[in-house]
């Protein structure tokens, strides 16, 4: 790679990007919900039974339906982790996560696209769709 004045250039603009992106409404209600969600104290008490419903179903996971319980441990576990994420701040917060994620991967859209509309993006979301892409049976990577 060559340094250049180009590559200080857009090295810039990315830094200018992601100031703007940090000022915008949208990171900023993440944060909130971020910070919302970690400082609730119900959100901890759940994670806490999650975390151990979890850990308890991992010990006899390899076993499947030969371990004792394994059914009542594995509903438990699912029981815990939806009781989780309906609480008000978890779900607040994947709503903007969700947004902000959008927000980045239409960002990285445009840019593979003004480089090259053979470019594939990875866009994190699997209902995330381009022109370009669209319909492509799951099969999109497989070469």
């Amino acid at each position: 790679m060559i340094i250049n004045e180009e590559l200080f250039c857009l090295e810039d603009q990315c830094h200018q990007l992601v100031q703007r992106i940090r000022e915008s409404e949208t990171f900023r209600a993440y944060l909130i919900s971020k910070q919302n969600m970690n400082h609730s104290e119900e959100v901890e008490e759940l994670k806490k039974d999650f975390l151990a419903k979890k850990a308890s179903f991992e010990q006899i996971a390899d076993y499947g339906k030969y371990a004792p319980d394994f059914r009542e441990k594995q509903r438990a576990v699912r029981a815990a982790k939806r009781k989780l994420d309906l609480t008000d701040e978890v779900s607040e917060f994947r709503v903007n996560e969700t947004q902000l994620q959008g927000i980045l991967d239409e960002i990285g859209q445009h840019l593979a696209r003004g480089i090259s509309s053979e470019i594939k993006i990875d866009a994190g979301s699997p209902f995330f769709e381009t022109s370009k892409h669209a319909g492509c049976g799951g099969n999109c990577h497989a070469s």
